[in-house]
């Protein structure tokens, strides 16, 4: 039954996003769909004991364009940094403190710092996320903690 509902989710979202209704676009649409779900599947993450951490749904719609805004801002440092040779780079790798309670909040976590240009999550592991950073400031900002917190703040405690 859970195979049955992702797909259809998956289906329904790719519909909503390609806007395709030729014959055969709808078909491939169909087997990708059910090729995803099938991945899934055998990653266990359609099993009920998966990380299956609920997510407070007014603060995830809070949390997308304040990540919006980071990416655009870290857009335009980089672009600087490229286009202005006085603004010089500084990379290195950090160890950022990862607070999040469950896998699903841990990759959310690492994908955002990795969305946002200038710092890439180089590995994750409990209680620590890898970074490299391009900027001295980008790494005193993610060191500042206030997107963990942002991120450990979308669980819905029960």
């Amino acid at each position: 039954m859970r195979f049955a509902i992702v797909a259809c989710v998956l289906f329904g979202l790719w519909l909503l996003f390609s806007g395709m209704f030729a014959p055969l676009l709808l078909g491939l649409g169909v087997v990708s769909c059910l090729f995803v779900t099938w991945l899934a599947q055998r990653m266990g993450l359609l099993t009920p004991e998966a990380d299956s951490t609920p997510l407070h749904p007014l603060r995830c719609l809070a949390y997308i364009p304040w990540l919006a805004w980071q990416v655009a801002k870290s857009n335009v440092d980089v672009a600087l940094r490229i286009l202005l040779p006085s603004r010089r780079i500084s990379p290195r790798v950090l160890r950022v403190p990862s607070s999040q309670s469950s896998n699903l909040l841990r990759s959310l976590y690492a994908n955002s710092i990795t969305l946002t240009p200038g710092t890439i999550s180089i590995n994750v592991s409990d209680d620590v996320i890898t970074v490299h950073a391009l900027t001295r400031e980008g790494a005193e900002e993610l060191q500042g903690g206030e997107m963990d917190a942002r991120v450990s703040a979308l669980e819905h405690k029960r």
